[in-house]
């Protein structure tokens, strides 16, 4: 498994992958279906963002485009927000657990960031085992956070701090 950089002539795998990849635990801002100017827009905003506002990175997975993750700046620029997505084929093997391991420190010194958080939707326990192994720790549960599907869904937030809150 590696990580790469994400290219213009990413396109056709970029769209392969959204359209490919399970929603269940995704935001709906990710459009379906994902088509080439969903494409185009996402990757020329990387382009354009790469080590300003977010780090974003295509995982790799013996030489095919398996996930996406990336660590994006929010509002307080001292935090950043990490998501990640993975072939359904590629999970629970140890893929997703070391995307984050790999781009955390890519983050903070890129970034100069004190923390990156994550927000998991609470069914998604997949996801919430992978933050756990890299260090990141239970924040809160955000109450009816999310409408995924018409229904209200809480989302459970974790942190990675570069030193610790007291």
């Amino acid at each position: 498994m590696e990580l790469r950089q994400w290219t213009l002539s990413d396109q056709k795998d970029l769209i392969s992958l959204c359209n490919a990849v399970d929603r269940r635990f995704l935001s709906d801002r990710l459009p379906y279906p994902y088509t080439e100017k969903d494409a185009d827009k996402w990757l020329n905003m990387v382009s354009e963002n790469e080590a300003v506002t977010g780090v974003y990175r295509a995982i790799i997975c013996e030489g095919k485009l398996v996930g996406s993750i990336s660590v994006e700046k929010k509002d307080d620029d001292d935090d950043a927000e990490i998501g990640y997505m993975l072939l359904n084929e590629y999970a629970n093997k140890g893929i997703a657990t070391e995307a984050v391991k790999q781009i955390c420190p890519i983050a903070f010194n890129a970034l100069s960031l004190e923390r990156i958080t994550a927000y998991v939707f609470q069914p998604n326990i997949s996801s919430t085992r992978v933050l756990q192994k890299n260090g990141f720790k239970y924040n809160c549960t955000m109450q009816n956070a999310v409408v995924k599907n018409g229904e209200a869904c809480d989302l459970l937030a974790f942190r990675l701090t570069t030193k610790p809150f007291y």
